[in-house]
């Protein structure tokens, strides 16, 4: 079968290239540019733990020694410091002691801050290694054409040529072409925020943890007196970004220099102390959402689907985390032929997700931005846009927050015995650590992209004895039979426990782990349908699924 086409060699490209090879799919990469990444430390991303746990496990490299997770966060207004967090398993929060711990949850793992070009580098060192992944830079995309069997793309340059597709999925940025060969419409907001953005070597009063400042009191002009944001990057490296008024003001050299200089004399209470000026440039955000992601055998993720990152929400985040969702998909329909409701169900989820994240920032944007009347309309004044301000930063909250799939075509209905544990049908699940079917102590995200589902048994006790002790004791033969049977290949697991979750319970969970169902027991007809609506449904034979996808 021919290879998946994939345009465009930023993050989202290359990580969807590395999860399909992980699952024994070819892919072609069409690079428009030279094949490497200019260093910009004023171009960083923001990664939730669990899309930085991805990136580790497709790269292979520990990307805390190449990025910076934070010690801690700070929030302030004016000169009182509103809300401060320290990462950790203690999750601890103040200045309120427990009227803040109360007004949001402890955050256990702390966002990973790294250089774009640093994780762009580290996917391609990976994709070297890859035999089934080919990088063709130099190729620009101008056609694209589809068949019942196949899709075809031409690109120019001096490697013009033709390529033959199974799929064809592109991550080709803001001005996709694939989405406009595809004639999707795209629209939304332009420049919803400015940012002026400087990256230098300097040493703050607290290293190490990023800080949030609104309204400091050296400022009095711009929306709501100012806001600076400070996010520590590896080698004492920060990146500083300033919101600027709305317009189109040009942002010089000597503004920029003169905001620096202010901004580190307020920070440290006098002269300002030395720095390096290493990068500047200017963020601009605009809220977009394409109305559709896929065209018969074309989709669209990343930039090229949607455009996001006011009030702290994580752009990038989002496309990775579109590259994870479509990748098994896709690895499924490769393997065993269409599966056109699973391969739906990738616009269906994603775009939900991302038009949330997108609704929720359009309507708090204006009260946190705009006039006092305005802003008199939010509860808890004050703090409580800090608050809101601060979850999007961290990735928590309805600013932040991982999406979850509740809506998902995929999740089984009306199950006899469902169990309730503390993660929702559709949402991420818990990373625990698991015994896999080989005796060995793993993470239950390390079994995850392998195109595989997964099948958890929570088995109290079990982790004290080998394996072979208890593999075929109580209920667990009658288990191994009912995964062997299921319609698609899982690996079976067992945990000492997961949240909320009583002994026995049986949790059953999507290649990019998400949770499809929690069942009390070993029920084999509920996990087989489970199993099933996961998958979309029986396969459809090829002139039907043709049909359903135009």
């Amino acid at each position: 079968m021919d290879p998946v086409i994939i345009v465009g060699a930023g993050p989202v490209g290359l990580t969807l290239a590395l999860a399909l090879a992980r699952q024994e799919v070819p892919s072609v990469v069409l690079d428009e540019g030279p094949g490497k990444d200019e260093p910009r430390l004023a171009r960083t991303v923001v990664l939730r733990e669990d899309t930085a746990a991805l990136m580790e496990r497709l790269t292979g490299v520990p990307l805390d020694e190449v990025g910076m997770r934070w010690a801690g966060w700070r929030s302030m207004r004016r000169k009182q410091v509103m809300r401060e967090v320290t990462f950790g398993d203690a999750g601890k929060e103040g200045p309120d002691g427990a009227e803040a711990a109360k007004a949001a949850p402890p955050v256990k793992f702390a966002p990973l801050h790294i250089a774009q070009h640093v994780l762009t580098n580290a996917l391609r060192a990976a994709l070297a290694r890859e035999r089934l992944v080919k990088v063709a830079v130099d190729s620009r995309l101008d056609t694209i054409e589809q068949e019942p069997s196949g899709v075809s793309a031409h690109t120019r340059g001096p490697k013009g040529t033709w390529w033959r597709g199974s799929y064809l999925v592109g991550c080709d940025g803001p001005r996709s072409t694939v989405r406009k060969l595809q004639d999707i419409r795209f629209p939304g907001r332009t420049a919803v925020e400015r940012y002026a953005v400087a990256a230098l070597r300097a040493e703050l009063p607290w290293p190490g943890r990023a800080l949030l400042h609104r309204m400091p009191p050296w400022r009095t002009s711009g929306p709501s007196g100012g806001e600076i944001t400070g996010r520590p990057l590896p080698d004492g490296v920060w990146r500083l970004d300033w919101l600027l008024p709305p317009g189109k003001d040009l942002v010089t050299p000597e503004l920029l220099v003169a905001r620096i200089r202010e901004t580190l004399a307020g920070w440290t209470d006098g002269s300002t102390p030395s720095y390096e000026l290493l990068d500047t440039g200017v963020h601009t955000v605009h809220h977009r959402l394409a109305r559709r992601w896929r065209v018969g055998r074309v989709f669209i993720a990343g930039d090229a689907a949607h455009l996001l990152g006011a009030l702290g929400t994580h752009g990038l985040d989002e496309g990775l985390r579109d590259a994870d969702n479509l990748a098994w998909k896709l690895a499924l329909a490769w393997h065993h032929g269409p599966h056109e409701a699973l391969l739906d169900s990738y616009q269906t989820e994603r775009r939900a997700v991302v038009a949330a994240r997108l609704r929720n920032a359009d309507q708090v944007l204006p009260l946190l931005r705009g006039s006092g009347s305005l802003r008199s309309y939010v509860p808890g004044t004050a703090r409580g846009h800090d608050a809101l301000l601060t979850d999007g930063h961290l990735g928590r909250g309805p600013l932040g927050a991982p999406g979850t799939y509740a809506d998902s075509p995929l999740i089984p209905r009306y199950l006899e015995d469902q169990a309730p544990v503390h993660t929702a049908p559709g949402a991420p699940i818990t990373d625990v650590r698991v015994t896999a079917e080989d005796g060995s102590f793993v993470r239950l995200r390390d079994r995850l992209g392998r195109g595989a589902l997964l099948v958890v048994l929570i088995a109290p006790g079990t982790g004290v004895w080998e394996r072979k002790h208890w593999v075929t004791a109580g209920i667990m033969p009658r288990l191994a039979a009912a995964v062997t049977a299921l319609p698609h290949p899982a690996e079976l697991l067992v945990a000492e426990s997961y949240p909320g979750a009583a002994a026995h319970t049986v949790l059953l969970v999507r290649p990019d782990g998400h949770l499809v169902t929690a069942l009390n027991g070993v029920r084999p007809a509920d996990l087989y349908a489970a199993a099933e609506a996961t998958l979309g449904g029986p396969a459809k034979a090829p002139e039907e699924a043709t049909a359903g996808s135009r």
